[in-house]
């Protein structure tokens, strides 16, 4: 049977990744169609396990409410610190699994959604009044897993729910839905792999004109020439050079500048 869950446990920790739908068993009787897996099959799973940290990563459109339940319920009452991580949508059910998680993080392109249960109904008026009124008290059991960590009023709770609201990572931090959002590193790496990227572009210009460089001392020469700059006594930084006058017209003495020393005096004005 394909499985809407994987299990991996390394060590005292554990990870679980929902990656489809959370459905019933049962719904293969009604659509016949296959059923994953139930919540009470990983449920006991969880139950079981002896760890000390429970990573759930969750990528899911959600699905049956009763299984949703039974998978937050199982996770807040293990002895475990569990984390749950959106690793793309958590929706319907599946965000509320992610609010079993002690921290709850999001990747920075990742979305809730959260809205009221809905059902399928037949019958008279008295029967469609009464799963009206059995929905709003399904649709309660969400909110009450919302409402632990949510820093928003019920009302607004419900507004969110009515609209059918997808949430960004910073909204849910915000509301209290996550606790913090997974970013892209952000180091200086980039700098120097740009530095040795324009020493590189500037040897294999000057080789292929059978001309010899060392990089060390380019670079030190390049921070002489900024040394030497800034030591000029009472120099304002933006200073406009005097007009350097040309001869009106080019002599067979002048020759271009050397490739070189064009490339050079490029690397110093950088």
């Amino acid at each position: 049977m394909k499985k809407y869950y994987a299990l991996e446990v390394k060590n005292k920790e554990a990870d679980i990744y929902i990656f489809g739908d959370i459905v019933d068993p049962t719904v293969k009787d009604f659509w016949g169609i296959d059923a994953d897996v139930s919540g009470y099959s990983l449920a006991q799973e969880v139950k079981d396990l002896d760890v000390d940290v429970i990573n759930v990563h969750i990528n899911s459109y959600g699905g049956v409410v009763s299984e949703g339940l039974a998978i937050y319920n199982t996770l807040k009452n293990h002895k475990a610190k569990i984390r749950t991580i959106v690793d793309g949508f958590a929706c319907s059910a599946a965000s509320v699994i992610f609010m079993a998680g002690d921290e709850r993080l999001m990747n920075d392109a990742s979305l809730l959604m959260i809205h009221q249960a809905w059902t399928y109904a037949s019958g008279n008026a008295d029967d469609l009044r009464k799963t009206a009124d059995d929905l709003d008290k399904i649709t309660q059991g969400s909110i009450e897993a919302y409402k632990t960590h949510v820093n928003i009023s019920e009302e607004k709770l419900k507004e969110l729910m009515k609209a059918e609201t997808w949430i960004l990572p910073s909204e849910a931090v915000e509301w209290g839905f996550a606790t913090g959002i997974f970013s892209t590193p952000k180091t200086d790496k980039a700098a120097a792999s740009a530095q040795k990227a324009l020493f590189s572009m500037v040897a294999n210009r000057m080789n292929a004109q059978s001309i010899q460089i060392d990089a060390e001392k380019v670079a030190a020469l390049i921070l002489e020439h900024i040394k030497a700059e800034l030591a000029v006594p009472s120099a304002p930084l933006l200073v406009a050079e005097p007009p350097i006058e040309e001869p009106a017209e080019p002599t067979a003495e002048r020759s271009e500048e050397p490739q070189e020393s064009k490339t050079l005096n490029l690397l110093f004005a950088l």
